[in-house]
């Protein structure tokens, strides 16, 4: 290093001669390649077609679901037919000094470039409305250094070449608009079924709004709040930068825009092959899907596909008389792999009067009882095991009330309740899960950890879970939101051992020239449980003598097929749940109304049973049989509560609660020398005094 600066020292004035020659030299280089580009005439700009269109396949590659350019929809009007609340809002928020540049912003690029290099990606464009223009009509949709280079000059030169008003033509005239629509002309006449000269202030302001992510925010998606707040955002920035008053900003906010239906076009399974789009956008840009002549592979099972559709049509209408349900979605994963076989998102994606083109898989959903695996899971975890007991009677959980008031369920007060209004007393933990008894779920989540289970429900998959201090006691009970494609991800943990796979939708991904741009066809897993829990899990979810007391259930069961289930609804009865398992695939449904209502009063079993059966029966058929691994666990030396026995008396010579023999934090260790420690203890352990009285014990 002291070599280099004595040499830098001395030749200090030669290496500025020829650093600066070749500063000049590469800038010489780069104006003659600037210059040599060449701008198209206007004629040949405008009539740029999309010429080679992203195709949407299923897992085989053969079964075309979706061509996403197919029969584009596009209606070239003049400037003068373009409502100039649409040319307004989209400057605003697009490119606010789009008048004054000369095609390029220079404070723009180098924000973009700063942050390019920072995060050693080309994620920043930007770009201006020229320069879009230029992207669109001369240049690929790659986002890559080499491309922005021709950009620049190319946008400096097409404002030489053209009017702003011709460039902001051209603009509106080709951008997409989501699925098969460009241009504002149409996007006017498909969305609100008007022409683009006639558009007003809001309606212009959702037009504007939708540009940067077509899919997103597609008036026909699960993203309506968010193209709310974009549409509002536009209505800001225009009257930021004077093109509205402030009493006109106000009532656009306030108009109440009516979008047409959706229409009706060649898809197959549309709400997988949307959510295909918008992972295709959210990572690639929606510019890179409009002509790169993809062929992307899916992992959908086209005919799974088909029976699962089928099976929830035919049962629509039967369950919307019988216990006004009005709406279904179905998940099924090879859980090997995370791989999403079929996706249905509603009983019918083209039906407008019960909002069909929602996908309720990927919305937000209360899974009552079906969230209880994930809790014994984390109390196996620590100790506890299947046969350890806990005592399924009336209890006060509420500190702030009394320990002797264990049915008082008042605010702050709490103290559930279980489904058909009974207590069992002493149960082990494999029957109080078989069962989905709440009592016991509540005493296991306490035992478990609130934050520790919640940690692990999201280890898991579960995405949509908040932090702990967002729930109490009742997250066992499916307090928590979550989607039916995560829970149905998530109990594919149980079914290889505690291995689990993130859900994947895409396969491969080729260009035109069959390069390949994305593989997930081997995408690695992460082992979130041991698999010994995960073992337990399974075996107690598919123990056909712990569920015995639940009755014969015909449509949870499948004779010669190893198959967990468990059910789940929530306590308003608005959401009814059941997923299944064997180790080679898993099934989620659900049943409700998308705007929360709720059903008649019956449990799931009744509501979504019949469907899952069907379904999975169908599905059995096609893969081959396989067995949960179950290990034999020596328990012998564990203490008697955790073994199953709960009559053993202590040193007082009374029987306990569990808390009497465990600290909740190591139940294999030393038993708490004063149990009243525990805020609980005397909460849990009172009422089973009760019970022992009235059983004569």
């Amino acid at each position: 290093m002291k070599k280099l600066w004595r040499f830098v020292h001395k030749h200090w004035k030669a290496i500025i001669v020829w650093g600066a020659g070749a500063c000049f030299l590469l800038a010489g280089l780069i104006f003659l390649w600037a210059a040599s580009l060449q701008v198209p005439d206007l004629a040949s700009i405008q009539s740029r077609k999309v010429e080679q269109s992203t195709k949407i396949y299923d897992r085989t590659g053969t079964v075309l679901l979706y061509n996403l350019n197919s029969n584009t929809n596009r209606t070239v009007v003049p400037l003068s037919q373009i409502s100039p609340n649409i040319q307004n809002a989209t400057i605003a928020i697009e490119d606010p000094n789009f008048y004054s540049h000369h095609g390029v912003e220079i404070r723009a690029i180098l924000r973009a470039i700063f942050v390019d290099i920072t995060t050693l990606s080309a994620s920043q464009g930007g770009s201006t409305i020229t320069q879009q223009v230029v992207k669109n009509t001369l240049l690929t949709n790659n986002k890559s250094i080499a491309r922005k280079l021709e950009e620049w000059p190319l946008a400096l030169k097409l404002e030489r070449v053209l009017t702003k008003q011709q460039i902001l033509e051209l603009y509106l005239n080709q951008s997409p608009y989501g699925g098969n629509v460009y241009g504002v002309e149409q996007a006017a006449e498909t969305f609100f079924g008007k022409h683009a000269s006639d558009v007003d202030v809001a309606e212009a302001a959702y037009l504007a709004g939708v540009l940067p992510a077509p899919s997103y925010y597609s008036p026909y998606g699960n993203h309506k709040a968010g193209l709310e707040i974009r549409k509002n955002l536009v209505i800001d920035k225009m009257l930021e930068f004077g093109y509205l008053t402030a009493d006109e900003a106000a009532a656009a906010k306030a108009e109440k825009v009516a979008f047409l239906p959706q229409r009706t076009s060649s898809i197959t399974a549309p709400h997988f092959v949307f959510y295909v789009q918008q992972y295709l956008e959210d990572k690639y840009g929606p510019d890179a899907l409009e002509q790169g002549g993809w062929k992307v592979t899916t992992s959908l099972d086209a005919d799974l596909q088909v029976k699962a559709e089928e099976i929830v049509q035919a049962h629509a209408a039967s369950n919307e008389a019988n216990f006004k349900a009005t709406n279904t979605g179905m998940i099924a994963i090879d859980p090997s792999n995370g791989q999403i076989l079929v996706m249905v998102g509603s009983r019918n994606y083209f039906d407008n009067q019960i909002d069909g083109n929602f996908n309720v898989t990927l919305a937000g959903r209360q899974p009552g009882s079906t969230f209880k695996p994930f809790v014994y899971a984390k109390a196996f975890e620590d100790g506890y095991t299947p046969d350890t007991v806990v005592f399924d009677v009336p209890t006060q959980f509420s500190t702030a009330c009394s320990a002797n008031d264990p049915t008082n369920d008042t605010p702050p007060c709490y103290s559930p309740v279980n489904y058909d209004g009974k207590f069992r007393g002493p149960m082990t933990l494999r029957d109080a899960l078989a069962q989905s008894i709440n009592v016991p779920a509540i005493k296991v989540l306490y035992l478990a950890g609130l934050n520790d289970s919640l940690e692990l429900a999201k280890s898991m998959g579960i995405s949509t879970l908040g932090k702990s201090s967002q729930y109490g006691l009742t997250l066992v009970l499916g307090g928590g939101e979550v989607t039916l494609l995560d829970m149905t991800s998530a109990y594919g943990a149980f079914a290889q051992d505690g291995m689990h796979y993130p859900a994947t939708a895409v396969l491969k991904i080729e260009d035109a020239n069959g390069n390949v741009i994305e593989d997930n066809t081997q995408v690695g897993g992460t082992q979130v449980l041991p698999p010994q829990i995960a073992e337990e899990i399974s075996d107690v979810l598919s123990d056909p003598v712990a569920k015995a007391p639940l009755g014969e259930n015909d449509l949870l069961t499948f004779p010669g097929r190893d198959v967990a289930v468990k059910t789940g609804t929530t306590n308003d009865y608005k959401d009814a749940w059941t997923i299944g398992y064997t180790p080679n695939l898993v099934v989620g449904i659900w049943a409700g109304n998308n705007d929360n209502t709720p059903m008649v009063k019956k449990v799931s079993g009744f509501i979504v049973g019949p469907m899952w059966h069907e379904f999975m029966a169908y599905a059995l058929g096609k893969i081959p049989a396989q067995s949960f691994t179950r290990t034999d666990v020596d328990e012998s030396g564990l203490k008697p509560v955790l073994r199953g026995q709960w009559n053993v008396p202590g040193n007082d010579g009374q029987v306990h609660e569990i808390l009497y023999w465990v600290d909740k934090n190591n139940p294999n260790g030393p038993a708490p020398l004063v149990p009243a420690s525990d805020p609980q203890y005397l909460y849990w352990d009172l009422p089973v005094r009760n019970w022992l009285a009235t059983h004569g014990i």
